[in-house]
């Protein structure tokens, strides 16, 4: 066990088979020179199930085995993040798209947002939160359903219940929502308000596979995650994503991503300092 604890990747030749197997599981690439990332994520891993390097564990992955599979993927795809991150994105939300959805041109019975790996939640407990805000001044005419997916099951377990703690609640949060739209079960964890949560529903979804099931979207979010793919996956996930909006229907990307191979499709929105992409 002490080749594991010390570097469970360097050590192993079979580190590039284990890319390959998470490249092909969930279409996360990690670069050869991120050895250090797997032996931190994967230790604890390798020692519930007694395997000395990566060669045990990938030959225990090919055996079917589902339980280790989904325990290595949600160590491999989970993320920090933070509430109202980049700010752009819910400012325009909340001045330009709720109103135009509220108003009398708007005519589907319902707003859908997608809420594209959304993590522990804290993306689309945002949107729902200026939901709530939105309704409080000025009502809300039409219902707004915000649907959030990620591959990880465990995190979308934690997204679910609505708990974060003192650290995860410092990332972006105001004081003033902090107290108005959530429930403090101690002194150092809370909890997300029903009010916000019936916004939402959570879904496990791969971004690798078929999103036909999911439906129209008025405006879709997939932000900060398009950057973990290839250049042609991403391409792939955008096209895909085209066809899940409705006409004219919005999509946001993190800051530092770009549509691909998919810019035909859409056109830029400018949101000063941002860019929201609109499909064509």
């Amino acid at each position: 066990m002490s080749k594991s604890l010390r570097n469970i990747a360097e050590d192993c030749i079979d580190f590039k088979a284990f890319r390959d197997y998470l490249k092909n599981a969930s279409g996360i690439t990690i670069t050869p020179n991120k050895a250090y990332l797997v032996t931190a994520r994967i230790r604890n891993i390798m020692a519930e199930y007694q395997l000395v390097d990566l060669s045990e564990l990938i030959k225990e992955l090919n055996k079917n085995n589902k339980s280790l599979h989904q325990k290595v993927i949600d160590a491999m795809t989970t993320n920090e993040t933070f509430w109202f991150r980049d700010e752009y994105p819910y400012q325009y939300f909340y001045k330009q798209l709720i109103p135009t959805w509220n108003g009398p041109d708007y005519k589907d019975s319902s707003v859908r947002v997608w809420s594209a790996a959304c993590s522990s939640g804290q993306e689309p407990y945002s949107l729902g939160i200026l939901c709530e805000e939105y309704k409080a001044q000025h009502g809300l005419r039409k219902r707004i359903e915000i649907l959030a997916t990620d591959l990880s099951s465990h995190i979308l377990d934690r997204a679910k219940s609505g708990v974060y703690d003192k650290l995860s609640i410092g990332r972006g949060l105001s004081d003033k929502r902090l107290q108005q739209f959530f429930l403090s079960d101690c002194e150092n964890q809370w909890t997300v308000r029903p009010e916000i949560k019936k916004y939402i529903q959570f879904r496990s979804i791969n971004l690798l596979e078929s999103y036909s099931s999911l439906g129209k979207f008025d405006i879709i979010f997939c932000r900060n995650v398009l950057i973990y793919f290839t250049k042609e996956t991403k391409s792939d996930i955008l096209i895909r994503m085209h066809r899940c909006l409705k006409p004219n229907g919005l999509l946001c990307l993190g800051s530092s991503e770009g549509l691909a191979g998919a810019s035909s499709l859409f056109s830029m929105i400018h949101c000063k300092p941002g860019i929201i992409y609109q499909a064509k």
